[in-house]
C-alpha cells in the first residue's frame, strides 16, 4: 500500500460532497484519488474543488481500475450500498459505507464475513458519534457525572421547507427512505453506544404530507438490558421545540439544544480545517441540573475528521475501525425491529 491510502468515493450527492470528500481531503494519510459520478454538473464541481482527483463516470470504471485504489467509500443511494460494498471487497478494496448500510442484519453480516475473509477494513460512517453535543453526553455518562441514568431522550427534528423527491421519497422498501433508516440510523446508534444493545423496541411512524409517500416522522422507544429507556424522536415535518438531548440520572440531569454545526458549515463549503469548524456557540452550550442548581456545561467541539483519522490509522494497521462491524450489525437489527414494530403496532423483542 502506498504511503497515502488512495480513496475512491462512489456518489457525489449530499453525502459525497459534504460528508465524505472534504474530510477525506483534509485527513493526513488519505488522498481523495477518485469520485464516481455520472452527473456533468457534479463532475465539474469535483474538478473545480479537487483538481487532482479523477472523475469516473461509473462504478464499472472504478472496478476496472481497482488496483489504483486502497479504499472505497460507498455514498450512493441506499439501495446500492450492500451491492457496491460487496463488489469493492471482492476487488480487494477496503470499504467505508454510508448509513444505512442495509435493510436487515443479514446484509451487514455478509459484508462483515466478506471483509474478515479478505482481511480488509469494513466500517460504517456513523459520523454523528462525533457530534459535539453527543461527545459531551457520552463524556458525562462515562464519567458518572449524572449518576445512574434511567432515561435518555434524543431528538432530531426539522420542518423541511422542500419536499423530498426521487429515491429519497420512494415507497419501495429497497430504497430505505423511511425516516427510521435515515435519521433513525443516527439516533439509534447513539443510544446503543451509550447504553448497549436494546432488548425491546417499539416504534410509531407517520406520513404527515400526502406528497411524500414514506414516513417522515417517527418515535422509537428502546429498552436496554440495563433498564435504561431511550426515547428517540425524528422528523422532517416538525419544528424542533424540545431539547436535542435530555438525559436523566439519579445524581444529575443534562439538556442541550440545537444541532451540531459541522453539517451546515460543510454544506456551505467551509473546510473542516478552517478555524472554528465544529465549535458550538456559547448560547448553544448545555446545562447540568442538580439539586444545587443549574450549571452551564461547555459543549465539546464536533469532530467528524476523527472518523477518517481513525480510518487512516486502521488502514496502516495502527488502530481499530472507527465503528466496529459488530456494532453495525446490532444497529441494523434494531432498525429492522423498529420498522416491524411500526407495522404491527407492537413491541418487538430482540
Amino acid at each position: 500500500m502506498a504511503t497515502e491510502s488512495r480513496v475512491a468515493v462512489i456518489g457525489y450527492g449530499l453525502a459525497g460532497s459534504a460528508f465524505h470528500a472534504p474530510f477525506i481531503a483534509a485527513t493526513e494519510g488519505l488522498r481523495l484519488a477518485a469520485v464516481v459520478t455520472s452527473a456533468p454538473a457534479r463532475a465539474a464541481e469535483v474538478a473545480a474543488r479537487y483538481p487532482e482527483t479523477v472523475v469516473l463516470a461509473s462504478v464499472d470504471d472504478l472496478w476496472r481500475r481497482a488496483d489504483e485504489f486502497d479504499l472505497v467509500v460507498v455514498a450512493s443511494p441506499n439501495r446500492f450500498h450492500v451491492e457496491q460494498a460487496e463488489a469493492a471487497l471482492a476487488a480487494g478494496l477496503s470499504v467505508v459505507v454510508d448509513k444505512p448500510v442495509a435493510a436487515t442484519g443479514r446484509g451487514v453480516r455478509r459484508l462483515v464475513e466478506a471483509a474478515d475473509q479478505a482481511g480488509l477494513l469494513f466500517t460504517v460512517f456513523q459520523n454523528r458519534r462525533w457530534d459535539g453535543d453527543f461527545r459531551t453526553v457520552r463524556r458525562l455518562v462515562d464519567d458518572g457525572a449524572l449518576g445512574v441514568v434511567n432515561r435518555f431522550e434524543s431528538r432530531f427534528e426539522r420542518a423541511a421547507t422542500t419536499v423530498r423527491a426521487g429515491w429519497k421519497a420512494s415507497a419501495d422498501p429497497a430504497a430505505m427512505a423511511n425516516i427510521v433508516y435515515d435519521l433513525g440510523s443516527h439516533l439509534v446508534d447513539q443510544a446503543i453506544v451509550l447504553f448497549g444493545a436494546p432488548v425491546s423496541v417499539y416504534a410509531e411512524t407517520r406520513t404527515p404530507r400526502a406528497e411524500v409517500p414514506v414516513p417522515e416522522d417517527a418515535t422509537v422507544l428502546l429498552t436496554h438490558a440495563s433498564g435504561v429507556r431511550s426515547y428517540l424522536r425524528m422528523s422532517n415535518a416538525s419544528m424542533p421545540v424540545a431539547p436535542r438531548f435530555a438525559v436523566a440520572g439519579l445524581r444529575a440531569g443534562y439538556r442541550c439544544w440545537g444541532l451540531d454545526p459541522q453539517e451546515k458549515a460543510s454544506r456551505a463549503g467551509i473546510a473542516p480545517t478552517a478555524p472554528g469548524f465544529g465549535v458550538y456557540p456559547r448560547p448553544q452550550w448545555g446545562e447540568l441540573l442538580t439539586e444545587a442548581g443549574t450549571q452551564t456545561v461547555p459543549t465539546l467541539d464536533g469532530d467528524y475528521l476523527a472518523f477518517y483519522g481513525a480510518v487512516s490509522a486502521c488502514l496502516r494497521g495502527e488502530g481499530p475501525p472507527p465503528v466496529p462491524p459488530a456494532e453495525s450489525v446490532t444497529l441494523v437489527d434494531t432498525i429492522d425491529a423498529a420498522i416491524r414494530s411500526a407495522g404491527s403496532g407492537k413491541p418487538v423483542p430482540l
